[in-house]
């Protein structure tokens, strides 16, 4: 079945899985956070945001990488098909989540990107994992693949806005207006470090 013609009830039913998947990890993080604030006074997590991709994203994607845009090929070829953003207050604190993220014994990581160390080409900075999420359904269980983005505010405000001006373009962007949107990025990772260094300044204040 192309799945850009599925009905919002068989969308449902097909994505049933990954909305499951999501709703388990979900939890799991907001423990995690919980966690941090009992344990060290600290909430690293300002939000979690996810989403599921919509049939239209999942069959554009599918036509971009050379494959007809059917529900088999989603469930195949698509990995973010589920995805989890965790909004950090600093850089220190999306390796920390990261860390315990993987050595949780349910999730099985399956894939790992750090665009902090090294950034895509057009300034993108985040750090990614592919996770297979274990899923209890009537019976039995099942698993789902979930990409977990983690970044800073600086960071998701800058690639948030830099998404929606790549978007206005059908083509290539211009050069100009590429390298300004690059110096952007610069300056987001600039003012992370420079919030993260005035915060470790504000602690020793802490009696």
């Amino acid at each position: 079945m192309l799945i850009e013609t599925m009905t919002n009830n068989e969308y449902n039913e097909a994505m049933l899985l990954y909305s499951s998947a999501l709703k388990e990890l979900n939890v799991k993080i907001s423990i995690i956070n919980d966690e941090f604030a009992a344990r060290l006074n600290n909430n690293p997590i300002e939000h979690i945001k996810s989403r599921l991709k919509t049939p239209q994203s999942i069959a554009a994607k599918l036509r971009k990488k050379g494959h007809e845009p059917t529900l088999e090929n989603a469930l195949k070829y698509v990995d973010d098909i589920a995805g989890i953003r965790i909004i950090c207050s600093f850089t220190a604190d999306i390796y920390h989540i990261a860390a315990v993220i993987k050595s949780q014994p349910y999730l099985k990581i399956l894939r790992l990107k750090d665009y902090i160390e090294n950034p895509k080409p057009t300034g993108y900075r985040s750090y990614h994992m592919l996770v297979e999420v274990p899923v209890y359904m009537s019976g039995k269980i099942e698993s789902a693949k979930v990409e977990i983005q983690i970044r800073t505010i600086a960071m998701d405000f800058w690639a948030s806005l830099e998404h929606k001006i790549r978007y206005k373009f059908s083509s290539s962007i211009p050069n100009a207006l590429n390298n300004e949107l690059i110096e952007c990025a610069d300056i987001a990772a600039a003012l992370d470090e420079k919030m993260f260094e005035l915060n470790k300044e504000i602690e020793k204040y802490k009696g």
